[in-house]
This record gives C-alpha cells, sequence and structure tokens, in this order.
C-alpha cells in the first residue's frame, strides 16, 4: 500500500498523511517542477519522432514464395483414408537397395506402412471451396486427422494440382483461449491496476506493428526507429500503469539511463565482435527483400526493445521499494534510502539476470543440441556467430539490468529525501528535521 502527504497541519490528530492506492505524489512543488524540466522535454521528442518518422504502413514487394513470404490460406481436412504408401508412390526406394542405413531403412518403412491420403477444402480467398488431396507418409511429424483446421501455402506458378500444399495447423482457437485466460486471471488479481496494464500492453502490441516494423521497412534507422518506440512504449505503460506520480517519473527516468547504457554498450560491442545480424533464414529473408536496412542495427534494435520489459520491472520495484522505506522512516537521509534499497536491489537483479540468461538458452535450446551433437567445444560454439549474436544480446541486457538498480535506487533516494512541505529545514544529509508539537509524520500503525 503506497501513500500520498499533505503540508503538516491538514488533518487532525497531527496525523499528515492518508493512505490511497496510488502512488505517493511528491509535496515539493520545486520538486515537481524538476522532474517536468526533464521529462516535458523528453515527452515532446519522443512525440515528435513519432511525427516525423511515422511510416504510414509497409511497403508492397512481390512475393517471393519462401518462407514466410508464402501466400496462405485457412483450410479444413474433410476426409482421411488410409491408403498403401507404395500404391500412391509415397514410398522411398534406396539408392543402392541397401535397407541397413538410416535412409534404407526409412525407405523400407514406407514400403510396407500405410499412409493418410487427406482431402482438404480451402475455406479462404478467390479458391474457396476447392479441395485437394495431399499424401501424409507415417512417418511424418505431423499427422491430420477429418475436421482438422490447417493453414495452406499456395504456389500460382505451378501446376494446378500442386499448388496447395499444407504448412501449419491453425492455432488461432487454442492461442485466444489461452490470451482469454491470461486476461482473466491479470483482471482478477490486478483489478483496475491489471486493467490499465491490459491495455497499456495493447497499446505497446500497436506502437510495434503500427510504427516500429512499418518505419524499418521504409527504411529508416533501425536504432532511432527503436528508440523513439520504446520511449513511446515506456512513457505508455508506465504511466497508465503507475499514474502521473513523482514515483513513476523517477522510475523513467532510471528505465531511460538504462537504455541509453544498453544502446552504448550494445552498438560498441556488435561493431567489436563484427556481428552482421543476418545469421538464419529469416534475417537471410529480410535481407533479400529490403536489402537497404542495416541489419546490424536491426540487432541492436532488438537488443533494446527486447530489455525494455525487464528494465520496467527492476526501476519500479527499485523505486517504490525506496519510496516505502521513506514511508516507514521519513527521519531515514537520501544515504540511508539508498543503503536500504541496493540492498533489496541485490537480491532482485539476482534472480532477474539469471531469468534473462535462461530464457535465452531456453529459446537456443535446439541450436545447443546441435553443436552438442557435434561435438564442437565451448570455445567454438561462442565464437559462431549465431551463438555470439545471443550472447551479445544477454551480457549488454544484464549489464544494463545490473546498472539499473544503482542508478535508479540513487535517483529515487535523492528524490524522496526531498519530498517534504514547503518551508521544513532539512539537516544536514537530507534528513528532514524532526517533528515538533505533533505537526510531523508518524508511522501509522
Amino acid at each position: 500500500m503506497t501513500s500520498t502527504h499533505e503540508p503538516s497541519g491538514h488533518s487532525p490528530g497531527g496525523h499528515s498523511h492518508s493512505h490511497a492506492h496510488g502512488p505517493a505524489a511528491p509535496v515539493s512543488k520545486h520538486l515537481r517542477k524538476v522532474i517536468a524540466a526533464v521529462l516535458i522535454p523528453f515527452a515532446v521528442a519522443v512525440v515528435v519522432g513519432l511525427v516525423v518518422l511515422w511510416p504510414g504502413g509497409a511497403p508492397s514487394h512481390e512475393r517471393t514464395g519462401v518462407g514466410f513470404d508464402r501466400q496462405t490460406q485457412q483450410a479444413t481436412v474433410t476426409e482421411v483414408e488410409s491408403v498403401s504408401c507404395s500404391s500412391v508412390n509415397a514410398s522411398g526406394v534406396p539408392p543402392t537397395g541397401d535397407t541397413s542405413t538410416a535412409e534404407g531403412s526409412s525407405a523400407q518403412q514406407q514400403a510396407d506402412g500405410t499412409c493418410d491420403k487427406a482431402t482438404i477444402r480451402i475455406d479462404t480467398g478467390k479458391d474457396k471451396g476447392r479441395t485437394f488431396t495431399e499424401i501424409v507418409q507415417p512417418d511424418q511429424s505431423r499427422q491430420l486427422h477429418e475436421g482438422q483446421e490447417v493453414i495452406v501455402a499456395y504456389e500460382p506458378s505451378a501446376p494446378k494440382d500442386l499448388q496447395y500444399a499444407v504448412t501449419d495447423v491453425n492455432r488461432r482457437v487454442p492461442m485466444a483461449v489461452l490470451a482469454g485466460i491470461f486476461a482473466l486471471a491479470v483482471v482478477l488479481v490486478g483489478r483496475l491496476r491489471g486493467l490499465m496494464a491490459l491495455i497499456a500492453l495493447a497499446i505497446s502490441f500497436l506502437v510495434l506493428t503500427l510504427f516500429i516494423l512499418p518505419a524499418i521497412l521504409q527504411g529508416s534507422n533501425p536504432l532511432v526507429v527503436a528508440v523513439v518506440g520504446s520511449s513511446a512504449i515506456m512513457l505508455i505503460a508506465l504511466y497508465m500503469c503507475h499514474g502521473l506520480s513523482a514515483r513513476t517519473s523517477v522510475a523513467v527516468l532510471g528505465t531511460l539511463m538504462s537504455l541509453l547504457l544498453i544502446g552504448i554498450l550494445g552498438s560498441v560491442f556488435i561493431d567489436w565482435a563484427a556481428l552482421t545480424g543476418n545469421t538464419d533464414d529469416n534475417t537471410g529473408l529480410i535481407h533479400g527483400l529490403y536489402p537497404e536496412i542495416d541489419m546490424s542495427g536491426l540487432l541492436l534494435a532488438g537488443i533494446i526493445i527486447g530489455s525494455l520489459g525487464v528494465l520496467d520491472d527492476v526501476t519500479v520495484t527499485q523505486t517504490s521499494a525506496v519510496w516505502e522505506l521513506h514511508e516507514a522512516n521519513p527521519t531515514m537521509g537520501w544515504r540511508g534510502l539508498y543503503r536500504a534499497g541496493i540492498r533489496i536491489g541485490r537480491d532482485h537483479i539476482a534472480s532477474v539476470v539469471n531469468t534473462l540468461v535462461l530464457a535465452y538458452a531456453g529459446a537456443a535450446l535446439p541450436l545447443l543440441l546441435l553443436f552438442s551433437i557435434a561435438e564442437s567445444s565451448v570455445g567454438t560454439v561462442a565464437n559462431s556467430e549465431l551463438v555470439a549474436e545471443e550472447i551479445v544480446r544477454t551480457l549488454v541486457g544484464s549489464i544494463g539490468l545490473v546498472a539499473s538498480v544503482p542508478l535508479t535506487t540513487a535517483l529515487a533516494a535523492l528524490v524522496v529525501a526531498s519530498d517534504r512541505p514547503e518551508g521544513q529545514p532539512a539537516e544536514a544529509g537530507g534528513r528532514p528535521a524532526p517533528a515538533r508539537g505533533g505537526r510531523g509524520r508518524r508511522r501509522k500503525r
């Protein structure tokens, strides 16, 4: 629970505070003016950046038919019939007739096995209602069943009976249900604050899809776009979720300083390690379609955007901790507040860094398995660009997280120690003068 303070003498019985659900606002008008003098120009610069860089939609291009650039439609499996693989020419024949090899054994199993002949109906697009058949071999990882909704790729230049092929399963319903459960859980536990968090999440997604991605595709500098877009997301999310107050403003400043450090470190080490950002089929496709995009800049932009969410958590937590410490002991000076806050921050940062590293390791687990299968040494694995990119991403983001704790804690301690009614003198070290005559703040029990 947080508190808002009023000048002494405004409440009966000498108590000068009332409890509320919102963040504590500073009493000092001068303090509010200082914070506003920093944040208002920053917010204006973000708005100007959004206006100047606004793309107006992603540029069009001729589809390549490769990977994610294929034309796709929704379809439904209407019938599945079991047939002999050999009767539909789905069995392979070993080149040498040797069935002792893995290739030969697989071919023999297909020849002797039973395949599924699936009839699939197109549900969207100009060919809606058209059907085609697809043979599913017994060793395929994805098996089809009647009534299943699927995604099919369309290749207009292929022969008519080969224009469509199943590429994936339609997962929209389970994904929508899971998203609904998540939203319900957030609102039930977080109530109004949870609802505001969901709205902020939706706005963040809109900024990403309507501004950041199209602006990069239009040829704008990915780093500049990421900085402007991340700043807009940060301002919207923090102020919507935590209110317009000095506490939130301190968290914004702490996040901004940490993002600046991440941007500088990321730029230096991406250049020093000669990382191109073009390490897989997806980035290769992007580079092929839009060769003017700076792929290393795109990598740096991804580091900044990826670090933002965790940074918000750390800076808000540290700011709240310092504010609550001050609420518990208003006579504590900024040095005492900093020392107490940094002790809390050490525990927080230890768990957050571990979480970040494990999140990246989990995402790259198939890649790490491939290196393990190849019996590559740790040095060889780390030196490959694909892994080095993730290492730089993880370590740069973690350094920014670690730095955000002392930066935000020090800033919050300085601000909250100055948060006193006008006219109330301060002792040395930023400590407010002891209460006299029942006019000071007391800890409510």
